[in-house]
């Protein structure tokens, strides 16, 4: 059964991705032939500079070198993923200290993250990019110790990094896309993205499994001596590869990246004016930034919301699945590389609709068919039905991240983005670490997430009804000061022309 669901999502995926692609446009003009002369004009009127050739061939350039570091990052967590649960098992830690490393993750990402992330936005994106990558190789490294205390460091170093890799990559490609004069395409660049990201999911899952089972666990030194609690091997191999691809993605963005900040002009001398600020500072005012714009509030609800189901759904569907095959030898490799594949189709879905409609009006939509998901979860009495649930849902999430991606481009104020996007993982760490902290089943987990999802919906329905936004208009009143002198120069200008 399982084989052939995935060999549908697979159909389903091919599809979805066809349609989306350029290749259906050239099967479209087969049938319905535009005026060739008007076609011409088009592509022939202006100068090189702002040709739509010209444009596609900087974005293809700019994505390219996000993708060759992105692609590392988010390889590196996927790699490690599957494995931290059972490596905390096989060092013989019991389940209630295997939760407080867990919790100490989540914690530490909700609270130092928030800090650290919002430096981004003064010090550069592209150097704390470097900081992830060193602070999560050495979140990797921490795995090979049989401590407690050090495997605890490594937990709090792991949440810091989760919420770089969440702000920091984000908030750099959309500045990159502003700069390059390339910011239409950028909800392509968000689709490109999670696809890829959903093709490395399903790779370092492979890969991975294969790797930890070419050795056993072993300690490298005999019992009473200091090696005795450093091992290698087994569950590790997966942490070590995610080691030289952190090591690898760092070397990468210092070669590729150019740097960008979250002011429009930042200079050395600004940025020895930003060190002489309070390390909380950049935080502090992110957070009025973002209370003072309901715009920006309901952003981060909904966006919190929604990744907090995720979360519930990533802990609950293995017992769901569970309680209704008991006898069955689940495949869960196969499972969730079915997931990902319905992530792919969801990518390829929001790429058809959004040339079409309104970004946030698709939103209402994906968190409409998210709720409806959950409500089958909770309703499911047989494993097909479940099924179908979930693969409705990771095929939301697939739409989800490049819709988000692109709402919270033009909503978040570029000077505070990385602040404000890990503020945004405060109320998201609060749903996981409640839901880590609270012994509630399946269906209880899956009901919580239905009045979130609704709740997501009707937050997402508010903001698509706004007619014609200024999006930062509360949050960047300094930088439009800036700005009107250039507007009032061009209607001065053209002024005189007339």
């Amino acid at each position: 059964m399982f084989s052939t669901i995935f060999f549908i999502a697979l159909l389903f995926n091919a599809a979805a991705t066809l349609r989306s692609s350029s290749y259906w446009s050239k099967f479209k003009s087969y049938f319905v032939s535009p005026d060739d002369g008007a076609r011409e004009s088009l592509l022939t009127t202006g100068d090189s500079e702002s040709s739509p050739s010209h444009l596609k061939e900087k974005h293809s350039a700019l994505l390219k070198k996000y993708l060759a570091v992105y692609l590392l990052a988010v390889l590196s967590d996927w790699m490690q993923g599957p494995y931290v649960y059972a490596l905390y098992l096989e060092y013989g830690y019991s389940q209630h200290e295997i939760a407080q490393l867990f919790v100490a993750g989540f914690g530490s990402s909700m609270i130092f993250g928030t800090f650290i992330g919002g430096l981004a936005d003064t010090f550069g994106r592209r150097k704390f990019v470097v900081v992830f990558s060193i602070i999560y190789a050495l979140s990797c490294v921490t795995k090979h110790f049989r401590d407690y205390w050090i495997l605890m460091i490594g937990r709090l170093l792991g949440g810091i990094a989760t919420s770089l890799l969440f702000s920091v990559f984000d908030s750099w490609l959309i500045k990159s896309h502003n700069e390059a004069g390339v910011s239409s395409f950028l909800s392509k660049s968000f689709a490109v993205a999670q696809y890829g990201n959903s093709i490395v999911a399903i790779s370092s899952g492979l890969v991975a499994n294969k790797a930890a089972d070419l050795t056993k666990l072993h300690p490298i030194g005999t019992e009473g001596t200091l090696l005795s609690k450093v091992y290698v091997g087994g569950y590790l191999v997966p942490f070590d590869l995610s080691f030289c691809a952190l090591v690898v993605c760092g070397i990468l963005v210092s070669i590729l990246w150019g740097e960008n900040y979250g002011n429009e002009t930042q200079s050395a001398d600004k940025e020895e004016d930003a060190n002489k600020k309070s390390w909380y500072s950049d935080f502090v005012e992110a957070y009025f930034t973002t209370i003072r714009s309901k715009d920006i509030l309901y952003t981060g609800l909904v966006s919190s919301l929604f990744e907090g189901s995720m979360y519930i759904f990533v802990f609950m569907w293995t017992p769901a699945m569970k309680a209704l095959m008991p006898d069955e030898d689940i495949p869960f490799g196969t499972v969730f590389a079915t997931f990902m594949v319905c992530c792919m189709a969801g990518s390829s879905i929001f790429s058809t609709f959004i040339g079409s409609m309104k970004n946030e009006k698709f939103g209402v939509f994906v968190f409409s068919a998210a709720t409806v998901a959950f409500i089958l979860m909770t309703l499911a009495n047989t494993a097909i039905t479940a099924i179908i649930a979930f693969l409705l849902f990771e095929t939301t999430v697939g739409c989800y991240f490049p819709m988000m991606g692109t709402m919270k481009s033009a909503i978040v104020p570029e000077n505070k983005r990385a602040a404000i996007y890990n503020i945004y993982r405060i109320p998201l760490n609060f749903i996981v670490l409640f839901s880590l902290l609270t012994d509630l089943t399946p269906k209880t987990s899956f009901t919580f997430c239905i009045f979130m999802l609704a709740t997501a919906a009707c937050l997402q329905l508010r903001l698509s009804k706004r007619t014609q936004v200024i999006y930062t208009s509360v949050a960047t009143k300094v930088a439009d000061d800036l700005e009107l002198g250039d507007i009032a120069e061009d209607l001065s200008t053209k002024n005189s022309e007339d």
